[in-house]
């Protein structure tokens, strides 16, 4: 009896073992689901330092105008009393826009977090060829030319470092913050202007201002031509339209063109109200992928180096005969989960490849030296080691080469999977 028990046994431990095993991979994805939340817990404190930084700078910016207003009388429809008026608003935007734009990018750090900022010269000029009245069914006599304004709004005035000021003709006005009462330019920098219905408005501004992040420019030109200059390797373009750009190591040139026909609201209008901000475009000054990022995906592979791993030490250790216990089968896991934990820390200070590197080192090195001692071999720890650098170098190229990772993963696994076929035809069940 004892020998028939002795025989299951040792048919069955093999069998056992790889459950037990199996089990334990499943039993480590719980801290790796705490190492992603201690990533997103730093991620977050990124974003709040961002934010600390660019309250006291400026956030992201969108120049919108000019736009002119043209207040006039209406008289209701229905109404006995010719005297009894409306006073309403009528938009009219430019024939021709022209946007020039250098931006100067600038980094600021709280604390060990990076935070992009920028300062940016702004020359915006062009002309109203005449005020469309017929089109608008204005008649001349109801328009109040003396309250006519100009409005250019910014999306963040804490940004503008001087006065708004805008040459109109031949005459010069400065541009005041004003909650303005119609329907389209509620907080807008305003100012009065002398126009007449057949006459040519010409116009032209130099406009200062720092931001963060992003800057855009709305295309109120019934044609629109905009250029954005920097110094900034990395523009991340965005909006309702891509421009024609060149990029290189010493910076980039982008160029929009718009014409009127493009966008979802018209060249003039009575009362109604636009979202004139939907149709922007411009650049994101951003901090290419960061660390964090990087690090989040390179956990989402954690399972499979946890069980790659196993799989080459398990298929080793039979193999050659040695025997491994399950716990310290548990303590190569850990070692594979405080990968992690190594590659956030150094990835604030070195950045992420330099991280990736050091703690891939620092893993290889404590399991190599683990193993060692349990398999008191220096053929088999190395060539556990080298599996080890194979599958962190894999799963690097993997993280770099974001528009073909499903397919280098995929055959990637396809041949991980034959190899350890083939070795497991050896094991003796």
């Amino acid at each position: 009896m004892e020998t028939i028990a002795t025989n299951v046994w040792q048919k069955s431990k093999l069998l056992i073992k790889g459950l037990l095993i199996g089990a334990l991979v499943l039993v480590l994805l719980v801290p790796a689901y705490f190492v992603q939340n201690l990533i997103k817990e730093r991620e977050e404190r990124q974003k709040e330092a961002y934010t600390e930084v660019s309250s006291k700078w400026a956030g992201r910016q969108i120049i919108t105008g000019p736009v002119l207003v043209l207040p006039y009388n209406e008289t209701p429809q229905g109404s006995s009393n010719q005297a009894t008026t409306i006073k309403k608003f009528a938009y009219i935007l430019p024939d021709q826009l022209n946007i020039q734009s250098v931006v100067k990018p600038e980094k600021r750090y709280r604390g060990i977090y990076q935070v992009m900022l920028y300062s940016s010269d702004i020359k915006i000029s062009g002309k109203f060829n005449g005020l469309p009245l017929e089109q608008l069914k204005i008649d001349r006599a109801n328009v109040l030319w003396a309250e006519a304004y100009v409005c250019v709004a910014l999306s963040d005035v804490r940004g503008l470092n001087e006065e708004i000021k805008l040459k109109w003709n031949d005459s010069t006005v400065t541009l005041t913050p004003s909650t303005v009462n119609n329907a389209e330019m509620h907080d807008a920098f305003a100012a009065p202007v002398t126009v007449s219905a057949d006459k040519e408005i010409s116009f032209s501004s130099d406009i200062s201002i720092n931001g963060s992040e992003q800057l855009l420019f709305t295309p109120l030109g019934k044609e629109t031509t905009a250029t954005l200059t920097s110094d900034w390797p990395d523009p991340s373009f965005t909006g309702g339209q891509l421009p024609d750009h060149r990029i290189s190591d010493s910076g980039f040139v982008a160029t929009w063109k718009n014409f009127a026909h493009t966008r979802n609201f018209p060249q003039a209008w009575k009362e109604d109200s636009y979202n004139l901000q939907s149709s922007s475009f411009g650049a994101d000054l951003f901090i290419p992928v960061s660390g964090y990022q990087k690090t989040m995906r390179s956990v989402k592979y954690a399972i499979l180096c946890i069980l790659l791993t196993f799989a080459a030490f398990f298929i080793i250790e039979t193999v050659n005969k040695k025997s491994v216990h399950p716990f310290q089968y548990a303590l190569i896991g850990l070692g594979l989960i405080l990968f992690y934990t190594l590659l956030l820390s150094f990835s604030e200070y070195t950045g992420f490849n330099i991280a990736y590197v050091i703690a891939s080192i620092a893993t290889v090195g404590l399991i190599g030296w683990f193993v060692k001692g349990i398999l008191q071999s220096s053929r088999l720890t190395s060539v556990l080691s080298v599996i080890l650098v194979l599958m962190y170098s894999y799963v690097f190229t993997i993280l770099q080469l974001q528009d073909y990772s499903l397919l280098l993963g995929s055959i990637g696994l396809f041949l991980t999977l034959g190899v350890i076929m083939h070795f497991s035809k050896k094991i003796q069940w």
